[in-house]
């Protein structure tokens, strides 16, 4: 056995709790948009989410794959797959993901979940994962706004957007140890923001900087509005665009916190959020480059 920020691993399996933990979140990306993506001048592999004992992977984009082999995680641990929508920088990586997560394909194992555009095609995207690849999977689920789903055992709600590709979610995760809100892709309203009130964390796609609005993206100036009305414990930005991370994202979100008196940072790659009774934040240990007892197969 091994401690690793406050976990107890066994290596050769996967990053899975042994005894009661607080939920977690890894935060495998905090890029987003074209531009960032293509230069990956931040990561766009999405985030893991830990909680009632399931590792749950959302938007898989590029990095993700790099990133969980840089901290060690073992793609067989993982017991879902969600992806909220049919653009690359929250997909890309899902099907090598799918292929760790059954085992290099040998077994179905785990759950992936998809709006229509993901799994099926719509308006001309999609779908972004192969008939193939979806039967690796336990089981196949489509999701749309509106809907209240288990995820592997994580009670959640489906919330709507605003976006360029119709089918795109957000989602509410009731963790056990406070409600996980991802907001994804989408432009602003009251009404898309209120779906949110009550959430401990909100994890909040802004993509660019006050005065920068882009159709179909939050920029600054939303979030001091999307926040005020959420009013979460803590406001992560992520999905962040070249021009934010040119602007500093960091100096954007110290304003909407002076503005709004809530905690928002801009998040970090592979930062970690542990949900204690107060929400600590860190960063996941690297692993060395030794071989990995994970790779004797």
């Amino acid at each position: 056995m091994i401690d690793i920020n406050g976990f107890r691993l066994k290596a050769e399996i996967s990053f899975r709790r042994l005894a009661p933990m607080p939920s977690k979140l890894i935060l495998l990306g905090t890029g987003g948009g074209r531009h960032t993506t293509m230069f990956q001048a931040r990561s766009t592999g999405g985030f893991l989410l830990n909680a009632r004992d399931s590792w749950v992977h959302v938007d898989p984009g590029p990095g993700a794959l790099v990133n969980m082999m840089r901290i060690g995680y073992n793609l067989e641990g993982t017991n879902g797959i969600v992806i909220s929508h049919c653009h690359p920088d929250h997909y890309s990586d899902a099907e090598v993901a799918i292929e760790g997560m059954s085992r290099g394909g040998w077994v179905r194992n785990g759950e992936l979940y998809g709006t229509k555009s993901v799994l099926e095609g719509s308006g001309g995207l999609g779908p972004c994962i192969s008939k193939y690849h979806q039967g690796l999977a336990s089981g196949r689920h489509l999701v749309k706004a509106g809907d209240r789903r288990m995820i592997c055992g994580i009670p959640a709600e489906i919330t709507k957007t605003d976006h360029s590709d119709p089918c795109n979610v957000g989602f509410r995760f009731d963790t056990g140890d406070g409600i996980v809100s991802y907001v994804s892709d989408t432009s602003y309203s009251e009404e898309i923001a209120a779906q949110h009130k009550g959430a401990r964390v909100l994890l909040l796609p802004v993509t660019t900087p006050s005065g920068n609005r882009i159709k179909y993206h939050l920029c600054t100036d939303d979030a001091y509005e999307f926040i005020d009305i959420v009013k979460p414990e803590l406001a992560v930005f992520v999905h962040m665009g070249i021009v934010m991370l040119r602007r500093d994202a960091d100096a954007q979100a110290r304003e909407v916190e002076e503005a709004t008196g809530i905690r928002t940072i801009a998040g970090r790659d592979l930062m970690t959020l542990d949900l204690e009774e107060k929400v600590r934040m860190d960063s996941a240990p690297l692993r060395d480059g030794s071989w990995n007892p994970v790779w004797n197969i």
